[in-house]
Formats: structure tokens, sequence, C-alpha cells
């Protein structure tokens, strides 16, 4: 895989060292710690990502390509969605575009939640890492 910032990569190793249904709550924990949108920052103006069971809306905010923010809105009741935004979040908010753009499509899979989740659920994942990415690109 290729090399993964260390913020994600310390997630992904979290990830690694629980099994079964601890990969579950760690990923509830996870959903618990989405950070809250910025007070200049409504729903109303992200681009929302309909490839998730959950209603999940994104900001890719990029006017400093060295540092791009990331900003994620997903209901309380949504724990999977929120979780893996959180992920996202903790896990590339603030980093370069060239570092976002260079992680793998599929390192969620490396989170080894296939078992636990449905692969629907995991394309939503997928999903938002892939308009963050096609935002970056322009």
């Amino acid at each position: 895989m290729t090399e993964l910032p260390d913020s994600l990569a310390e997630i992904v190793d979290d990830f690694a060292a629980v099994d079964g249904s601890d990969k579950l709550q760690l990923l509830l924990e996870f959903s618990r710690e989405l950070a809250p949108l910025p007070a200049e920052l409504e729903q109303d103006a992200m681009e929302p990502v309909p490839e998730c069971q959950s209603p999940l809306f994104l900001s890719v905010d990029d006017s400093d390509p060295e540092h791009v923010r990331l900003h994620f809105s997903a209901p309380a009741e949504a724990p999977t969605t929120r979780g893996f935004a959180s992920i996202l979040h903790q896990g590339l908010d603030g980093h370069s575009a060239v570092t976002i753009l260079g992680i793998p499509d599929d390192f969620y899979s490396a989170l080894g939640l296939a078992d636990a989740v449905s692969p629907l659920r995991l394309r939503g994942m997928s999903a938002m890492l892939a308009r963050i990415k096609r935002h970056l690109r322009g």
C-alpha cells in the first residue's frame, strides 16, 4: 500500500489491533468524535454524497493546497457514516492536496471492516474519498 500520512496510518493500525465486534465499537467511537461544522459553514452549502446510505455532506476547502480543510456533516443516528467521515477527517484534514490525492482509493480495506460492515456502506466511504479527490483535481 502507498505510504499513508501518519495520522491515517495510526487509525489503520488502531483498527488492525482489534478484532470482530471491537472494530464496530471503535467505529462507533470515531462517530462520536466527528468534529462539528465551523460556525461559518452551513450544511446547505456542502456537497451531498448520495452513495452513502445515510445523509452525508462534505466540504473541501483547498484555498491553501498545503493544508486542505475537510468538513463533514452526518446525522447522529447514522453512526457508521459518521464513523467513516470522522476517520477521513482525523486522518486527512490539514494535509496537502498532493498527500490526499496519493491515498489509495481502497485504503479503507486495511481497516478490516469488510466482515462487520456491508459492502454498500464501505462503498459510501470510498465515495467520500473519491469526491474529495475529485474536488482537489478541480
